[in-house]
């Protein structure tokens, strides 16, 4: 056979190697993850509930979800261990401050651009002319039947096709 009748099934060889080495490597991560929890961590499960670890057994784990609920979940059903600082933002929203005198982000953008004129005085508050008129900007000197009578003569009249054929 020739090399280039084979190179394609080469290469769709190597990308299945290649998917399923990644693939084993992610779910050896996760089985990590949950062979080193510890009680008193907060996690996530799989479902999205937030809790906190109160006892690790062979394959279960009894999470703490409220002050006297708690709930049985199998260990593969939990989807991140999560650290200290991001279950409390997230379940308490208590922040950490990392750094007391930093620098201040603000939420909007108006506080970083200074201007000496007021954005009101700035602004023109003059139409922008698009070239369409509206009803009431048409002159009020014709009538209104006038107008009718024109669009009338405009479009060509209906006959019964009598007159024209001969």
């Amino acid at each position: 056979m020739n090399i280039v009748t084979l190179l394609p099934f080469i290469v769709l060889i190597g990308a299945m190697f290649l998917m399923t080495r990644s693939a084993k490597r992610k779910q050896q991560q996760a089985a990590s993850m949950r062979n080193e929890m510890q009680p008193g961590a907060g996690v996530r499960t799989i479902g999205g509930m937030y809790a906190t670890v109160k006892e690790v057994n062979e394959d279960t784990v009894l999470l703490d979800a409220a002050p006297g609920v708690d709930l049985l979940f199998a260990k593969n059903a939990i989807g991140a261990v999560l650290t200290d600082d991001e279950y409390n933002r997230i379940v308490h929203g208590i922040e950490h401050d990392l750094k007391s005198d930093g620098t201040v982000v603000p939420d909007d953008a108006s506080s970083l651009t200074e201007t000496d004129a007021p954005a009101a005085a700035a602004s023109d508050d003059k139409p922008i002319d698009l070239g369409k008129k509206d009803a009431a900007d048409e002159p009020a000197d014709e009538p209104a039947e006038a107008k009718a009578d024109e669009a009338d003569e405009a479009e060509p009249k209906k006959t019964d096709g009598e007159a024209d054929a001969k």
